[in-house]
This record gives C-alpha cells, sequence and structure tokens, in this order.
C-alpha cells in the first residue's frame, strides 16, 4: 500500500487524481472520496477557538470555563454538557427548534431531559437562534450571544458567558475537491451515491460515474464512523465485484453521556407514519432498567428500552434505549433489525442473568405478551 501525505482531487479525467500541493497526478482504476466533514458554523458566529469554539477547539482547552453555552442541543452538544457539567461548569443550551434535543425519540428525549438536564446545572432556550457571538477574552471580557426569535426574528436576550461551543452539526469537507471538474453536482456540499456507494452526476436522476465511489459524512447517508467504515467495506466489495449494498436502517447510534442513549431505526413518531404509509400496524414494548438487578446492584436503576415492532410479521423496527451501557446493549437490537428475526423469535432466546440486556429480553417477552415483570 503507498501512502501519499498530501490532499487530492479530482481532475476532471477519469481514474486520476492530483496530490494539490504538489501538482502530482496518479492514476487508479478506482477513486473512493472519503474527505469527511467540517463543524457547520453558523453565520453571525465568530470563532476563536479559544472562548467561541467548535467540537475541533473543545477538546484542546487549556482551562474549564465556568459557564458554557452551547448552541444546538443534538448529539454532540448532549455529549460535551455531559463532560462539562462532571468537571464543574455551568451549560446553558441554545436550541433553535421547539424542542431540546429535536432529533431524538420524544420518549427518550424527555427521560433524557430529566436524567441529564434538570439534575445538572444546565438550562436552555428553545426556539431561539443565535444571531450574533461575539468571543471574549477568559477572564477579562465575556463572550456575548444575541439571540433572536427563530420565528419572527426578533431580538429576545443577550447572554454573557465564559465560553461558546458551536454544536450545529456538521458539513461536509467536499469543497474544491474538482468534483464539478468531474461533472458531480452536489447539494449542500453532498455528494450523491447509489446504493452501492458508485458517485451519481447528480441527487436527482443522476447517473453513475464510472469507477468512482464516495463514503462517510461526504455523501451524508449516515453521518456516524462506524457506518463510514461499513460503506469503505461496501464499495471496496462492489469493486471486487462482490455485489453488497449496506442496510442503513439497521445502523446503530448512541450517545455517550451518563447514562447513554443508543438507537437502532426510525424513532416512534417516525415509525408510526412509516406503518400508516406502507400499511402495517406498530406494535410497541418497553423494559425497565428498574426492574433488573445489574442495574440496581450498580445504582443505575434509571432507564428504559423501548422496543418498535411490526405487529402483522413480528419483525423489530426500531429499538431506543437510554440508560447504563445502552450503547453496548443496542448492538443485540442492530443485529436483530439486519436479519429480520421477530420478536417472537427473540423473546425464546435465552439472556444471561444477571445482566442488563435482561431489560431488552423484558421488552421482547411483553411484545408476545410474556413480561414478567
Amino acid at each position: 500500500v503507498d501512502i501519499v501525505d498530501g490532499r487530492g482531487v479530482l481532475t476532471g479525467k477519469p481514474n486520476e487524481v492530483k496530490d494539490e500541493s504538489s501538482g502530482k497526478v496518479y492514476t487508479a482504476k478506482d477513486i473512493i472520496l472519503a474527505p469527511g466533514s467540517i463543524p457547520f458554523v453558523p453565520p453571525g458566529v465568530t470563532v476563536d477557538e479559544k472562548t467561541v469554539y467548535t467540537s475541533d477547539g473543545a477538546l484542546e482547552l487549556q482551562s474549564v470555563p465556568e459557564w458554557v453555552a452551547i448552541i444546538g442541543s443534538g448529539y454532540i452538544g448532549l455529549e460535551f454538557s455531559d463532560v462539562y457539567t462532571a468537571l464543574g461548569s455551568e451549560v446553558t443550551f441554545i436550541e433553535a427548534l421547539p424542542n431540546i434535543m429535536p432529533t431524538f425519540d420524544r420518549e427518550i428525549a424527555k427521560q433524557a431531559e430529566r436524567l441529564l438536564i434538570r439534575e445538572r446545572p444546565i438550562d436552555y432556550r428553545t426556539g431561539v437562534f443565535a444571531s450574533e457571538v461575539t468571543p471574549g477574552i477568559p477572564g477579562e471580557k465575556p463572550v456575548t450571544i444575541k439571540m433572536i426569535d427563530a420565528e419572527t426574528k426578533e431580538h429576545v436576550e443577550t447572554l454573557e458567558v465564559d465560553a461558546a461551543m458551536v454544536a450545529t452539526g456538521r458539513v461536509p469537507n467536499t469543497a474544491n475537491m474538482g468534483l464539478e471538474d468531474a461533472g458531480i453536482e452536489t447539494m449542500r456540499g453532498f455528494v450523491a451515491v447509489d446504493e452501492k456507494m458508485r458517485v451519481l452526476t447528480k441527487h436527482e436522476d443522476g447517473e453513475v460515474v464510472p469507477n468512482v465511489y464516495c463514503i462517510g459524512d461526504a455523501n451524508g447517508k449516515m453521518m456516524l464512523a462506524h457506518a463510514a467504515s461499513a460503506q469503505g467495506i461496501s464499495a471496496v466489495e462492489n469493486i471486487c465485484d462482490r455485489d453488497h449494498e449496506v442496510n442503513h436502517d439497521a445502523i446503530p447510534a448512541a450517545c455517550f453521556t451518563h447514562p447513554e442513549i443508543a438507537m437502532v431505526g426510525p424513532t416512534e413518531e417516525q415509525a408510526v407514519e412509516l406503518a400508516e404509509k406502507e400499511g402495517w400496524t406498530l406494535g410497541k414494548s418497553t423494559g425497565s432498567f428498574r426492574a433488573n438487578s445489574k442495574a440496581l446492584a450498580e445504582l443505575e436503576g434509571n432507564g428504559m428500552a423501548k422496543v418498535l415492532y411490526n405487529k402483522d410479521t413480528g419483525k423489530v423496527v426500531a429499538v431506543h434505549i437510554i440508560g447504563i451501557h445502552a450503547a453496548d446493549l443496542i448492538q443485540e437490537c442492530a443485529n436483530a433489525v439486519a436479519a429480520g428475526t421477530t420478536v417472537q423469535e427473540l423473546s425464546m432466546m435465552v439472556h444471561t442473568h444477571p445482566t442488563l440486556c435482561e431489560v431488552l429480553d423484558e421488552a421482547f417477552k411483553g411484545a408476545v405478551g410474556m413480561s414478567a415483570h
């Protein structure tokens, strides 16, 4: 394997990649684009990576700020709030959408609000934009955050805090890669691909660009490291003429807070819409960490597991967990979704006692009327 230290760009000619700095052109039968993503910084926000910073700068702070405003309450913002409060900081979330943690399943989000926010020095503002964020000077001058109503755009409040973290998501790192020269149109920077990870000329009715693949955050299918890895393996399989498609519905995700949050498949709200659209009946069953002996022994009885399934076929559609080691427990559920395993089959599978996975056993058995707790 030859490793070239540089930044590759497409030349516009088939099978060619150019090193941006040296200008040297390399040829290859197949090309995989994997540029990843960078933090998104909204207009009006000035980042100095010292007092106003993205998730990149947040990992290199020289001191712990007393009061941190986190702009955005998704995975990244929630995880960092967990870290900051553990280190003694006070946190204020600034969320543009009406609900805190808007991308999470609503039932799980309510539990997360109780366990991760209310019991800690955290408050939040929802339905507001951070329209202007001005960096400060540590110990001398605060960070100033002007907020406007998300609908009316009228000024509602100005905050002065010690630091502000911008956690408003990530955008594909595809600028200046020569995509236009290769006839590839992007949408908000995302590269269109088919199910085999082959690059398409555009998102709507695009044609396959021969021998060019794109994996990871740049294609926007699922912005998770393990999803990117799976897509890379899939791309290589297809390059080797072994047909493969990644089942993104079966890829789990996790939020590494205390306790953790994990999920696979759609939220309950999305599943309700999906069932109505496709004409099947949605079933729901839950398991509680309060009824789990190991969770209680660990003094971690808070949390739940929720299984959503197709009542007509018994197949698992989604699982959402909040509780100790949720990120580990979700894998069994992701495997069930991938294999098309039914709740009837899962309810008869024996789980080790005493273990945390019995929370799932309770939910699976509850789906078929066999709940013991």
